[in-house]
């Protein structure tokens, strides 16, 4: 922990929110919470709206997937924070990154940490993996209207490339489910092409809680020049955002093979730049 925490646990967050991102569910949090869990902290791994049961259900239901919408996600999302006793750490990967930013953007959270995120609007950084990563959804204008899964390979090359492909295989089984194809769409390769503000817009020059970048050296689908650039954008706030880089890492950053650096380096640098808070409850 931070000076300040050790001196002052009082102030010091003491809940962590995990964010999970899109082809996954709270599931993929796993590891994460039992580890923040043993360190003593309170860990919430809420998922979006109808994503409360398991995966292997979700699979069997795509209606609930390809029928969500990200402010109605951002709204369920904001009320479990907002029911907490104090501020919380957020943590969001991938999509779990945007609506991670769009909380910072309501006020919400002590400090946060983005990892391998997907970017909100006007980061128009696109480089071939990301689009060769994210084709198999967006060959089809029909998919905007269903939920669109990855084939184990299509997953092997997007989410898990430092893994061997017997590897990848299994995490795809015990993990993956198809995302909202309109989230793909519209917030994918296409945002920045429609006119005007759109639902992953926020106000990069608005005060809000301290913000880490952590990107994953070979991510595919968000790769180092995705985060880079959204990280930039937020240079135009007063609030602290700094860049981190782990290199040799795939967008399956929090579960592959030496994951325990990765939450470390979130958490120590989460509670060093939390922003104090005392409990709104008794």
């Amino acid at each position: 922990m931070s000076d300040e925490s050790a001196l002052n646990p009082a102030v010091a967050p003491d809940t962590i929110v995990l964010v999970h991102g899109l082809w996954m569910t709270p599931r993929s949090w796993g590891n994460w919470k039992q580890y923040y869990e043993a360190k003593g902290f309170t860990v919430v791994t809420p998922g979006y709206p109808g994503f409360e049961i398991e995966v292997e259900a979700l699979r069997e239901q795509p209606e609930i997937i390809a029928n969500l919408t990200v402010p109605e996600t951002v709204d369920h999302l904001a009320a479990v924070i907002e029911a907490l006793p104090r501020p919380p750490i957020i943590m969001g990967h991938s999509f779990g990154g945007t609506l991670t930013q769009l909380l910072l953007a309501r006020g919400l959270g002590a400090s946060a940490v983005v990892i391998d995120s997907a970017p909100t609007e006007g980061v128009r950084v696109s480089p071939l993996s990301q689009v060769k990563s994210l084709f198999p959804a967006q060959k089809n204008p029909a998919n905007r209207h269903r939920a669109v899964g990855f084939t184990p390979e299509e997953f092997h090359y997007a989410f898990a490339n430092t893994l061997t492909r017997e590897e990848s295989d299994a995490v795809w089984r015990e993990f993956a489910i198809p995302a909202p194809g309109n989230w793909v769409w519209e917030y994918g390769l296409f945002a920045n092409l429609k006119p005007g503000p759109q639902e992953t817009w926020v106000d990069y020059a608005k005060d809000r809680a301290p913000l880490l970048f952590i990107a994953g050296g070979e991510d595919h689908i968000m790769p180092p020049s995705v985060n880079r650039s959204n990280a930039k954008h937020w240079e135009k706030s007063p609030a602290l955002t700094e860049y981190h880089e782990f290199p040799g890492r795939s967008h399956w950053t929090c579960a592959e093979p030496g994951w325990e650096a990765v939450a470390d380096y979130a958490l120590d640098w989460a509670l060093a730049h939390a922003r104090p808070a005392v409990s709104t409850h008794p």
